[in-house]
C-alpha cells in the first residue's frame, strides 16, 4: 500500500488524507499518522470510502472509546453509530448551528465522525472554524478578561433543540426531556497540543458563570462572532462516501441548510472525552 498524503483545504485548517482504505484494518502506524494530522489540521476528510456501521465503529475505536448521544438511539447492534438526516420533506436539519458537539455534557467528546451515504445534488455543505486561530487574534487585554471565566453550557437552548426535533421524533433516545448542563472554561487548554482555545458556542452556551444570561449577552456575542469569522474557517462539500473526522476541542462546525426538497443522511459517531481545563 502507498504512503498515505495530506492535502490541506484551506488556510485555517482542513485538510483531505488519500491513500487509506478506512475499511481494512489499519496498522498502528496508520493510526498515528491520522491522528497527528487531526492534531495538525483539526478536521481531516477522506473520499470514496464504503463502511459499514460495525466498521465506522471499529474505525472510530482506534482513536478512543465511542461515546453514545444522549438524544437520539443509535443503530441496532451499533448504539454509538446515529443517522443523521434530513428528509425531502424537512426544513429544519440537524444540529444546523455554529457549535461543538454537547458540551453541556460535564465531559464533551474529544472528536466526532460523520460519514456521507446520501447527498443533495448541491447544497449541504459543513463549515468548520479554527478556536486556536479564533484565540491567537484576541487582543492581550481580552485574553486577560476571558482567563478564568467559566461559561454555562445547557442542552436546552432553543435554537439547537429545534434542530433536534425531527430526529427525537422518529427514534427518541433514552434522555428526551432531560437536561444536561455543564460549566466548562471560556478558554480551554487542548490536552494534547497544549495550545488555547476558545470553548463557547452560539449552541449550547447560556452565559458566563456568576453572571446573568443578560450580563453575558454582549461578550458572548462578540465572541460567538469573532469565533466564525471567515478567515477562521474552511468549508467542504460532501459526496457520498466522504468521510469527516474533527476535534471537538479546537474546532466548530456548521451543517449548511441550502438544500430543501433533497435527502441528506449520514451515520455519526463520537468519540469520549475528558473534563475540559
Amino acid at each position: 500500500m502507498a504512503k498515505p498524503t495530506v492535502e490541506r483545504i484551506a488556510g485555517a485548517l482542513g485538510a483531505e488524507i488519500h491513500g487509506l482504505d478506512l475499511a481494512r484494518d489499519l496498522d498502528d502506524d496508520g493510526v498515528a499518522f491520522v491522528h497527528r494530522a487531526l492534531l495538525d489540521h483539526l478536521v481531516v476528510f477522506f473520499r470514496d470510502q464504503t463502511l459499514t456501521p460495525a466498521e465506522l465503529a471499529a474505525f472510530g475505536r482506534r482513536f478512543g472509546k465511542l461515546a453514545r448521544y444522549p438524544f437520539v438511539d443509535g443503530l441496532p447492534g451499533e448504539p454509538e453509530v446515529i443517522e443523521v438526516k434530513k428528509l425531502e420533506h424537512e426544513r429544519v436539519n440537524f444540529g444546523g448551528v455554529w457549535h461543538s458537539d454537547t458540551t453541556y455534557l460535564d465531559e464533551p467528546p474529544m472528536a466526532s465522525m460523520l460519514l456521507a451515504l446520501e447527498v443533495p445534488p448541491v447544497g449541504g455543505d459543513t463549515l468548520f472554524a479554527n478556536m486556536y486561530a479564533a484565540f491567537d487574534a484576541l487582543s492581550d487585554g481580552m485574553k486577560k478578561l476571558l482567563s478564568g471565566l467559566r461559561a454555562v453550557n445547557s442542552s436546552d437552548m432553543a435554537d439547537v433543540t429545534r434542530t433536534r426535533e425531527d430526529r427525537i421524533a422518529s427514534n427518541p433516545g433514552k434522555a428526551k426531556g432531560q437536561v444536561f448542563e455543564a460549566a466548562h472554561p471560556v478558554v480551554r487548554t487542548h490536552p494534547e497540543t497544549g495550545r488555547k482555545a476558545l470553548y463557547v458556542n452560539r449552541a449550547h452556551t447560556v452565559r458566563i458563570e456568576g453572571m446573568t444570561a443578560d450580563e453575558s449577552a454582549s461578550l458572548l456575542a462578540f465572541l460567538y462572532g469573532h469565533q466564525t469569522k471567515p478567515e477562521f474557517t474552511c468549508r467542504f462539500r460532501w459526496q457520498v462516501g466522504s468521510l469527516a473526522f474533527w476535534d471537538n476541542r479546537a474546532a466548530q462546525h456548521n451543517p449548511i441548510n441550502d438544500y430543501h426538497g433533497y435527502r441528506r443522511r449520514m451515520h455519526r459517531i463520537t468519540l469520549a472525552g475528558d473534563r475540559p481545563r
